[in-house]
């Protein structure tokens, strides 16, 4: 099989990263404390987190994102701004939790190769109320990167938050969450960072305030509610040891092997954006000269999205991914609402030639 879904999940496993978790399932339960503040220090270094106490490991990003946008101090008329490229894991807490309490939602304009209208996010952030400006680093639709940086000063410049998915981008941009001086951030362990499934990861920087649930586990009946200004393990669930020790592992081979798997990435995406566009029929999503990760998404006029996705796997043996990759609100900002795209994403193991056998078995499909 080649696999080309790595925005979904990386695969396959890498063998240290099985190994790191077999071995933390395996010790003692008297090591598991420290077995977890030394995967948690090491992920943190990686990404650029100079505490890492203000990381929690948690299930996921889309539990790490849930507990954020839900622990803000939000109070009726408040505002948030979002892009309309947002994966159902940020959109999702936002109408189904914070509309439900006053908090009115914003969605910034989209244009292929603009992915957000920063002019959009000041008049909103001018206007007063914004409590955050919340997008994800990297769509996982169309591969285009949000100017995050930007986002961030804008939000500081009027006194909002930047909460940001980095689903996308954790272990493609390095360092992440120190630089571009992010308050909250919420990543997967599962994609590019090359852990197991089941780990993400929530930072809340210096001095950024939650209005957390009790967060000590050991009250008691007797002392009344509490509310913490940083969530901790009772607000983001227990700890997946194994899945910590793994994303641990991961990231110590990115710090090695990382820079050259990112540049054959890169250059298989490159090489397969040139052939889609030369090829009719074909509709690419993100602009042509976007900023991008290594995803590339499309449509053709000959066939669905998920008939090319079953032909490939059926006929050439090449894994993609077909539908609306968890983010309807993304479909609909780019018009795909109805069938959805076909998304070839490359990742660790990826090579330059696997663009060449894609598109290859595209022109078998669509043109013989």
């Amino acid at each position: 099989m080649l696999y080309l879904n790595h925005a979904g999940t990386s695969w396959p496993r890498l063998p240290t990263v099985l190994a790191a978790q077999r071995e933390a399932h395996d010790s003692p339960p008297d090591d598991w404390p420290r077995r977890l503040e030394s995967a948690r220090s090491e992920v943190a270094a990686f990404l650029g987190i100079p505490e890492p106490s203000r990381l929690l490991l948690t299930p996921g990003c889309t539990s790490a994102l849930a507990v954020a946008l839900g622990d803000l101090p939000w109070t009726p008329g408040d505002r948030i701004v979002t892009s309309g490229l947002e994966h159902h894991a940020l959109a999702r807490p936002i109408r189904g939790g914070l509309e439900r309490l006053g908090v009115r939602l914003d969605v910034a304009p989209y244009a292929p190769g603009v992915p957000i209208d920063l002019g959009f996010v000041e008049a909103r952030l001018r206007a007063g109320r914004v409590r955050a400006v919340a997008c994800t680093a990297a769509s996982n639709v169309t591969g285009e990167r949000l100017p995050v940086g930007e986002l961030v000063a804008l939000a500081h410049d009027h006194g909002a938050l930047a909460v940001i998915d980095a689903a996308q981008t954790a272990g493609l941009v390095v360092p992440l969450a120190a630089a571009p001086g992010v308050d909250v951030l919420a990543f997967a362990g599962h994609k590019a960072l090359l852990g197991p499934q089941g780990i993400g990861g929530l930072y809340v920087a210096p001095g950024v305030e939650l209005a957390c649930p009790a967060a000590s586990c050991d009250l008691g009946p007797t002392k009344g509610p509490v509310r913490s200004p940083f969530p901790s393990y009772c607000d983001v669930g227990s700890v997946n040891l194994a899945g910590a020790a793994g994303l641990a592992a991961g990231v110590r081979w990115l710090r090695e092997h990382g820079e050259a798997a990112r540049a054959r990435a890169r250059s298989a995406a490159e090489r397969l954006l040139a052939g889609l566009l030369d090829m009719s029929g074909v509709t690419v999503y993100g602009g042509r000269n976007a900023e991008r990760t290594f995803t590339v998404s499309f449509t053709a006029e000959q066939l669905a999205p998920l008939e090319i996705e079953r032909r490939l796997d059926r006929e050439h043996g090449i894994a993609v991914r077909a539908g609306h990759h968890c983010a309807p609100r993304a479909h609909e900002t780019i018009g795909t609402a109805e069938r959805g795209t076909l998304r070839v994403s490359f990742g660790h193991d990826s090579a330059a030639d696997d663009a060449d056998a894609i598109l290859s078995a595209l022109r078998a499909l669509l043109y013989e």
